[in-house]
């Protein structure tokens, strides 16, 4: 439903202003002016004061001033009095003031008769010609650049005399200077106003009166004077003197007036009014004063004042309950005074604590002296908070920050006397109230206090202990709209009394609100804010220094309605049509109704050439449309209206303008008329108007609706096609902005004259503005629309329409009215009820509402209004079934909502089920739920389950077919969950064998375990067969893990984990093959690609290599080589290949198509992981270079000669024994083998012979060794390639003697050197070079012993695969040295 409009006491941090009508208290002290009073009276002005001397005066709201004892008896006297009457003192004054009426008629008929005399007298004197004469002639003007002036002069004469405006002896043309002139004619009162004057407008100004019997001229002068210092020199020659103007002399007129408003402490406010000030001078503003419940408010930090740019500003920056009270602004003006008066209300800030009270105020010191001060202040209201229980005083030096806690435990009265000051010292106190919920904010610091001289200052007099007596009768009537006035009888023991405190509640609630929230000091306030048409009671409390008295008696529950007045004027007087002897016009209804139903009109009509009004209407007219008969042709009359209530006849509106009494012939339609408006809201309004009286020559077909905003002339036409409809919808308003409307009738003839403009209206919605709601009724099933006002009166009505065409009586709807809503209930919706309805609230601001029927909308209404009036129990959820533990089948369904009287029956392929054994039947009246359990569910339990519910009227019933292949599923599923069920009871896997890779590519099978114990044994298998891990499973940790390194194909298979102990056994079975293995290297590629590094060049004697190092690589990973974005399959001229630790892909034999972009794509199945090489340029050719080198470098490796093997390492033999040193060589060309001993070359001789068999086999053989054949033995095998220097140690001892220890090992066979590892250490970024030619001397067998070269030699490389040549001992040092050392061949000599 809608939402309800929020009181200004309920809404939070509210400090926008609020405005109503009749909030305002203005008044206007003016000087005494005489009038001329009409010394005739018509029937209907006696009529008026009679119903005016039988009402009761209008209430408006008191400035509440210090009055003397007696005006203060006198005045609540008066409003007793008033207020105090009721309905039957009215009815009885209404009946006196009859009677007394009846006693005046034969007086009236006789005033009538001499009326009516005066009148023919009248009539005969105007008949005599008389030329032109002026009663008031023009008169000089002085006046400052750029302020208005007005001349005015006053002319009779018969006929009516033209009177023309001259300055310097040329007309004055309006036309020329559009906005310059302004020339008026009103009751013989003629005026030429000149907007803005500058300099060049001084001169003499002539108004000439002529008639045709003769000519009357007056003249007056009219000086600009320029203000001092401004830049233009003045050229008029001698300008007289202007004498100062004194603010008081300025004439001022109030516009725009501060409401009622609402603050809240803590936050700031501005009180404004707008003026127009005659003369406007910068240099002189208006003198302005403030004041706060009379006490004059001076400028200072708390209260900002200003009086400037045509406004006059209060503006109050730290609002505290200090700040409220009655406003009042007072402007001293050239006829007396102006004042406006609003009252401002400051609610509590929000409390430091949940129900805190409210902070104290009125902080002020009493007694002050050198060494002591008393401070008192006003306790705060407490509506729904605990009760006060005492008050904690603070002081701080002035000029400081700190504040002191006065007194330690809290003082109960609302005065405490403050020790320990320091002479000559100012201080600031503030005060904090207390109850059981914590302590308030503090107050408002108090003004500055000396500790000096004591000052004389008012006493807190008085010894009466105690809070005063309870106010007695509280009395609450009615005010406006939105305000209610309430007063009540003092307390009969005051007690030195402070004010009142007015609390308020909604009749029904229970929780009450204030109304105030300073001490007021009357018996008398009017509560605003107030949500209209609502009812509340109220109730008052006094207060004094020691608190709050009781609460008084609540007051008689009173609805807001505004107070019983008089209409207010009519307006908006229109001319619709005439025919030469009558007119009909039409007129507005008056903008304030004076709390009552307006049910009569009354026009009186006068010659625009006369002054004397006359009564058209002596009976009432209900309708604002009235023809005017018995008119003469060609005159032009003035009309005005008052509009009449139960209170009386209101003010008559203004004269309309003249309107002259011809036919209109013109074939175009007349004016539409009675433009309103309906639903306003922030960008878009309904308007809507009457169909014009006159429709000219033929029907009126259509209208069209045009628009400007406020202040504009330029109107827009919304209808590009005429609307045969007299209502529009108009969108795309920007909101807050003013808007005006007139609308043209168009027939066959053509467009006719505009309506008079609309009132202007504000794109903005009435707050708490609701739409209708369409419904259906949850009891009687019928369908509705309903509205809930924002606003109400008492005399508010209703009124809806469809299609903006009241609907009237109908059989077809029905209208109710409750309170703030209305509801239109259809009695047999069907498509002709289709349409836009609307709502309008009459005597409200605009409160109104529509809503378009659509077809779609009425039928989803029909269909919940079938359901409601033929019930069914609604079901969240249609019978199902879910399978439990233990196997058990639950067999269930939820309704939206069950009573507790609810039956039900499950019906099982025809039979009822009951509760029992094998069954379980329950339901649930909180959650809805209706359930059967089945606790062995077998295949016996195929079929049809139905449930039928019936719960009071509604009743409903759903099935479930459970046959087939359903049924199937569900048994197995059932079977499964009692196999579990009996497997939990022994230790079981929680988690089955599932697998994870770890950041170093490690898969991980894990599992995890329930319900074991130390007795309990793991067990893992591969295709059955057992794997002992390095540590043994932990099963008390509830969880293990296989580890499976460098993970490949070869991993496949099927793993196992078994768990056992004596209640049992489980087993866990993980297949690895298929897409669980592919799921698997996905996981390893993922952290490999991750982890892999850029590509790396490296060259090798094959070609150019490009490799990428990563955690882990394998085969089976999905990783793809291309060139220039073309894929590289493997082939002999592109090898590609990996080791665990890295993929690597190799050129052979590059050439210039081998260049350009290389990419590698390692691919986990969701992301694809690309690392890039550019193998161009530079980059290219040193690589080129480099595998040019190695490639020589391999050549001369696999060539070059070298010892294969016989050689031992040591050699022990005794004396005279042969020692034959013979070994196998090779080399191509065939290499120079040479012998040394202890670095000296051996030559061939008897003793020791050197042979060299078939380029294949060296020997040295010793004859009959002696001690001195002991040394050193070396072998260099050489040819162009490069060759090997091989030494064995030869020891020999003499016969007899012990065999010596072999210093370098015993003797033996040299064995092949261990296999390099299959992954060479990343390439060094120094290729090695090329050997030079002239660093592998040719050797030659004859050469002389020589000296080798003591440097060392370093290993030979990792030979390639291709390589044929039979690996070296592992003690043979390379031939082939780095460019930097120098070649072991030793140099010939």
């Amino acid at each position: 439903m809608a939402s309800k409009v929020k009181p200004w006491y309920k809404r939070k941090q509210v400090t926008q202003v609020k405005t109503d009508y009749a909030y305002h208290h203005t008044k206007h002290v003016v000087k005494q002016q005489t009038e001329r009073k009409s010394s005739s009276k018509s029937v209907s002005q006696v009529q008026a004061q009679a119903t005016e001397a039988m009402a009761e005066p209008a209430y408006t709201i008191p400035a509440f001033r210090q009055r003397t004892a007696e005006d203060t008896t006198e005045e609540y006297q008066r409003v007793s009095t008033n207020f105090g009457k009721g309905l039957a003192v009215i009815q009885e004054e209404l009946h006196r003031m009859r009677m007394a009426t009846k006693a005046q008629v034969d007086s009236l008929a006789i005033q009538k008769e001499v009326k009516d005399m005066m009148a023919k007298r009248t009539d005969l004197l105007e008949e005599f010609p008389k030329m032109p004469d002026f009663l008031v002639a023009l008169r000089p003007h002085t006046v400052w650049e750029k302020t208005p002036v007005k001349l005015f002069c006053t002319v009779q004469g018969n006929p009516r005399p033209i009177v023309k405006w001259y300055k310097g002896g040329v007309p004055v043309d309006p036309l020329s200077a559009p906005g310059k002139y302004k020339i008026e004619s009103k009751y013989g009162v003629h005026s030429l106003i000149i907007s803005r004057c500058v300099v060049s407008d001084t001169a003499e100004y002539s108004a000439v009166a002529t008639n045709q019997h003769g000519t009357a001229t007056s003249t007056a002068k009219v000086t600009v004077k320029r203000p001092a210092g401004s830049a233009e020199s003045c050229h008029l020659g001698l300008v007289p003197h202007l004498t100062e103007i004194h603010p008081s002399k300025l004439e001022v007129t109030l516009l725009d007036r501060f409401p009622v408003s609402f603050g809240v402490e803590g936050g700031s406010i501005s009180l404004v009014c707008t003026m127009v000030v005659v003369p406007d001078l910068p240099n002189v503003p208006p003198l302005a004063q403030w004041y706060r419940d009379d006490k004059m408010l001076k400028p200072g930090k708390l209260a900002e004042m200003s009086t400037c740019g045509g406004a006059a500003r209060l503006t109050l920056p730290h609002l505290a309950k200090d700040d409220e009270g009655l406003y009042t602004l007072r402007i001293f003006t050239k006829d007396g005074t102006a004042e406006h008066s609003a009252y401002l209300f400051v609610s509590d800030a929000a409390p430091s604590a949940a129900g805190a009270p409210g902070a104290p105020m009125s902080v002020y010191a009493y007694d002050v002296n050198s060494d002591y001060v008393l401070v008192a202040w006003k306790p705060p209201n407490t509506v729904n908070e605990a009760p006060i229980t005492g008050y904690f005083v603070d002081r701080c030096e002035a000029g400081a920050d700190t504040w002191v806690q006065c007194n330690d435990a809290p003082v109960k009265v609302c005065k405490y006397p403050v020790h320990g000051l320091s002479v000559g010292r100012s201080y600031h106190f503030r005060v904090r109230a207390v109850n059981s919920a914590g302590i308030s904010r503090p107050s408002r610091k108090s003004g500055k206090v000396s500790a000096l001289d004591p000052i004389d200052s008012e006493r807190l007099q008085g010894t009466d202990e105690g809070a005063p007596s309870a106010p007695g009768q509280v009395v609450a009537t009615r005010n406006t709209k939105s305000s209610v006035f309430v007063q009540w009888e003092a307390p009969k023991h005051h007690k030195n009394l402070m004010g009142y405190y007015i609390d308020g509640r909604v009749v029904g609630s229970k929780e009450w609100f204030p109304c105030n929230h300073k001490p007021f000091k009357h018996t008398r306030f009017v509560v605003h804010g107030l949500i209209p048409g609502e009812t509340y009671t109220f109730r008052v409390q006094a207060v004094n220094i020691f608190g709050l008295s009781e609460e008084s008696q609540e007051s008689s529950p009173i609805a807001v309605e505004p107070a019983l007045a008089t209409p207010s004027a009519p307006y908006g007087i229109t001319m619709l049509s005439s025919d030469g002897s009558s007119i009909t016009v039409a007129w507005k209804s008056p903008k304030h109704c004076g709390g009552s139903k307006v049910n009569a009109y009354y026009i009186d009509k006068r010659d625009a050439d006369t002054l004397v009004w006359k009564e058209v209407n002596l009976a009432a007219i209900t309708e604002r449309v009235c023809t005017v008969d018995n008119l003469t042709e060609g005159v032009f009359y003035e009309f005005k209206v008052q509009a009449a209530n139960m209170a009386g006849v209101g003010v008559p509106s203004a004269p309309s303008a003249p309107m002259k009494c011809e036919a209109w012939t013109m074939d175009e339609p007349g004016p539409a008329y009675d433009l309103s408006f309906s639903e306003v809201r922030s960008h878009s309004l309904v308007i809507l108007w009457k169909a014009p009286v006159y429709t000219g020559a033929s029907a009126v077909s259509g209208y069209f609706v045009d628009m400007t905003k406020k202040g504009s002339s330029e109107f827009v036409t919304l209808n590009q096609e005429a609307v045969s409809h007299r209502y529009l919808q108009v969108t795309g308003l920007e909101e807050g902005e003013t808007y005006v409307f007139r609308v043209r009738s168009v027939n066959a003839n053509g467009v006719g004259k505009p309506s008079q403009l609309s009132e202007p209206v504000c794109a903005k919605a009435l707050p708490g503005t609701t739409e209708i709601v369409a419904g259906v009724d949850e009891e009687t099933g019928d369908v509705f629309l309903s509205l809930e006002a924002c606003e109400i009166c008492e005399t508010s009505k209703f009124v809806w329409s469809k299609n903006y065409k009241p609907i009237g009586d109908c059989p077809r709807v029905g209208v109710t009215a409750k309170g703030r809503t209305s509801r239109l209930t259809f009695t047999n919706p069907d498509k002709d009820d289709l349409g836009r309805y609307s709502v309008v609230v009459t005597d409200t601001d605009g409160v109104s509402s529509s809503h378009t029927l659509t077809e779609d909308a009425l039928n989803t209404m029909l269909e919940l209004s079938y359901a409601i009036r033929h019930p069914i129990v609604p079901l969240k959820h249609g019978l199902n079934y879910e399978i439990l533990e233990k196997g058990h089948v639950r067999f269930w369904l939820q309704a939206v909502k069950l009573s507790p009287s609810v039956s039900y029956r499950f019906i099982v392929n025809d039979k009822e089920v009951t509760s029992g054994e094998g069954h379980k039947i329950s339901h649930d009246v909180a959650s809805g739920i209706i359930q059967m359990t089945v606790d062995h569910f077998t295949r016996a339990n195929e079929g049809t389950y139905t449930v039928q519910i019936h719960d009071g009227k509604a009743k409903t019933q759903s099935s479930l077919v459970l046959v087939g292949d359903v049924f199937k599923a569900a048994l197995k599923e059932a079977e499964f969950q009692r196999k579990e069920h009996i497997r939990k009871q022994g230790p079981h896997f929680s988690e089955y064998l599932y697998f994870t890779v770890t950041e170093d590519c490690t898969v991980m099978l894990a599992c995890k375990m329930a319900n074991v114990k130390k007795e309990t044994v793991f067990h893992w298998y591969k295709e059955d067969d057992e794997i002992v891990p390095d540590t043994p499973p932990n099963v008390m940790s509830g969880a293990c893990a296989l580890p499976v390194p460098l993970f490949s194909r070869k991993d496949q298979g099927i793993y196992k984990a078994t768990l056992s102990d004596d209640r049992g056994k489980d087993t866990s079975v993980f297949d690895i093959s298929g897409q669980v293995f592919d799921d698997i290297i996905n996981a390893i590629a993922q952290i490999a690609g991750a982890s892999a590094s850029d590509l790396v060049l490296q060259c090798t004697p094959e070609g150019i290599r490009l490799q990428c190092y990563m955690n882990y690589y394998t085969e089976e990973m999905k990783t793809v080589w291309k060139h220039k974005e073309s894929k590289i399959a493997s082939s002999e001229k592109m090898r590609i290949g990996g080791t665990a630790e890295m993929a690597w892909m190799q050129i052979c034999d590059p050439s210039d198509k081998e260049k350009g972009h290389y990419s590698i794509e390692i691919s986990d199945g969701v992301k694809t992981h690309t690392r890039t090489f550019d193998l161009s340029g530079q980059a290219y050719t040193d690589a080129y270079e480099e595998y040019l080198r190695l490639k020589a470098a391999a050549f001369a490796e696999k060539n070059r000669g070298r010892v294969v093997g016989g050689l031992p390492d040591v050699v022990t033999i005794m004396e005279e024994k042969s020692l034959s040193l013979t070994c196998t060589v090779w080399g191509e060309p065939t290499p120079e083998v040479s012998w040394f001993k202890n670095e000296q070359e051996v030559a061939s001789t008897e003793h020791t012979k050197i042979t060299f068999d078939g380029g294949k086999f060296a020997s040295l053989v010793i004859n009959k060794v002696t001690p001195d054949d002991s040394g050193k033995y070396s072998i260099n095998v050489r040819n162009k390639y490069g060759g090997e220097f091989v030494e064995i140690t030869v020891s020999v001892y003499r016969r007899g003697e012990q065999i010596p220890e072999p210093k370098l090992g015993q003797p033996k066979m040299a064995t092949p050197a261990a296999t390099p590892s299959k992954s060479p250490a990343p390439p060094s970024k120094t290729p090695t070079p090329t050997p030079s030619k002239s660093q592998t001397p040719a050797p030659s067998m004859k050469s002389a012993a020589s000296t080798p070269a003591s440097t060392p030699v370093p290993k030979s490389p990792t030979p390639t695969s291709k390589s044929p040549t039979p690996t070296p001992p592992r003690s043979v040092k390379s031939p082939t040295p780095p460019r930097f050392m120098k070649s072991p061949t030793p140099p010939r000599k």
